[in-house]
C-alpha cells in the first residue's frame, strides 16, 4: 500500500524535476553551466573590400561577352530561341482561332439553355434590369460570395505581413506618412478638393444603380477606394482618420461580409427547399427593386472600397 510523501521529500525525486522541466517551469541548464551571450560578428573593412574585389573580378571574367566565346554563343542562341518561341506561340494561337465557331451561330456551345434562361427569365427571377448583375448576384451568388471572401482573406494576409505597431507609426509619423512624397502639395490638394467628392458620389451612384444600369458593387467600390486613396495622398492620414479610421474600417468590412453571408444563406435555404422568398423583388426599373441584388451590391462595394484603401495604407505606412 502506497503512502503519501511530504512535499519537501517529493521535490527531491527525479519525477518532480522531470515534470517541472517538461512543463517549462525550470531550465535544467540555468545555474548549472556558464552561459555567455554570443558576441555579434563584426567583419573587418579590409575583408569586405577584398571580397567585393574578388566578386567584381569573378563577374568581369565570367560575364565578359567580349572575350568569352561560350557566353556570346549562349546569348545569341537565347535570342534566336526567344524569337522562334514567340513566333511559334503566335502561329498556334492563330491556327486555333481559325477553328472557333462564327459569332452569332445558333449551333455555338454558348447558345444553350443556361444563357437562354438568364436572358428570358432574368428579370422575372431576380427583378433586375441589368441581366449581368442579376446573373452574378442571384444565379451565381455563391461564386460572388466566394470572391468577396477572397478580398477579405487577402486583406488579412497583407495586414499580417505589413501591419506595424501603432506606437511606431506615431514615433515615425513623418517618415511613414510623407517620407517619399511631397508634403502639403497645393496643386494636389486643390484638385482633390474638387475631384474627391465627385468620385465618392459617382461610386455611390454606380453601386446603387448596379441592378438598373452597367456597374455594381465591384466597380463602384473600386471608385470609392480610388477616391479614398486620392484624399489620403493629398491631405494625409491624420485628416482622413477624422471620418475613416481603423475602427470604422473594421466595422464596415466585417459587418458587410457578415450581412452578405446571412442574406446569401437565406436565399440558398429558401431556394433549395422550395420556400417562398420574403424579400420582395419590387417593380423592375425602380431604385428599390432587384430583391437581394441591391443590398448585396452595397455590401460588395463596401468590401472592395475597404480593400483598396487598406492595401494603399498598409503599403505606404504599415497601418490604416
Amino acid at each position: 500500500m502506497s503512502r503519501r510523501r511530504e512535499q519537501s521529500e517529493y521535490e527531491k525525486t527525479f519525477a518532480f524535476r522531470f515534470f517541472r522541466w517538461l512543463s517549462g517551469e525550470k531550465d535544467a541548464y540555468i545555474g548549472n553551466m556558464e552561459m555567455r551571450p554570443q558576441k555579434e560578428y563584426e567583419e573587418k573593412e579590409e575583408t569586405v573590400a577584398e571580397r567585393m574585389r574578388e566578386k567584381g573580378k569573378f563577374s568581369a571574367e565570367v560575364y565578359d561577352k567580349k572575350y568569352n566565346r561560350e557566353l556570346r554563343f549562349f546569348d545569341r542562341l537565347y535570342r534566336a530561341f526567344s524569337i522562334i518561341f514567340c513566333i511559334a506561340i503566335v502561329a498556334v494561337l492563330i491556327f486555333t482561332v481559325s477553328f472557333l465557331p462564327e459569332v452569332g451561330n445558333e449551333a455555338n456551345p454558348d447558345n444553350n439553355i443556361v444563357s437562354e434562361t438568364y436572358i428570358s427569365r432574368g428579370i422575372y427571377d431576380t427583378g433586375t434590369v441589368n441581366i449581368v448583375t442579376g446573373m452574378i448576384l442571384a444565379y451565381r451568388a455563391f461564386d460572388t460570395f466566394g470572391e468577396t471572401n477572397v478580398l477579405f482573406v487577402a486583406t488579412c494576409c497583407v495586414m499580417i505581413l505589413l501591419m506595424v505597431d501603432e506606437d511606431k507609426i506615431r514615433e515615425n509619423k513623418e517618415s511613414n506618412d510623407r517620407g517619399f512624397e511631397p508634403k502639403n502639395d497645393v496643386i494636389l490638394q486643390k484638385v482633390a478638393h474638387v475631384l474627391a467628392p465627385v468620385i465618392f458620389l459617382f461610386g455611390i451612384y454606380i453601386i446603387l444603380n448596379g441592378h438598373l444600369s452597367p456597374g455594381g458593387g465591384f466597380s463602384g467600390g473600386a471608385m470609392i477606394g480610388a477616391g479614398l486613396t486620392l484624399y489620403v495622398a493629398a491631405f494625409g492620414f491624420e485628416k482622413t482618420e477624422r471620418f475613416f479610421n481603423e475602427r470604422v474600417y473594421r466595422i464596415v468590412k466585417v459587418t458587410a461580409l457578415m450581412l452578405y453571408g446571412c442574406i446569401v444563406l437565406y436565399y440558398f435555404y429558401t431556394g433549395a427547399n422550395g420556400l417562398a422568398n420574403l424579400i420582395p423583388l419590387g417593380e423592375a426599373g425602380r431604385i428599390l427593386s432587384g430583391g437581394i441584388t441591391l443590398p448585396i451590391n452595397i455590401f460588395v462595394g463596401s468590401e472592395v472600397a475597404c480593400t483598396i484603401y487598406a492595401f494603399y495604407a498598409l503599403f505606404r505606412r504599415g497601418g490604416l
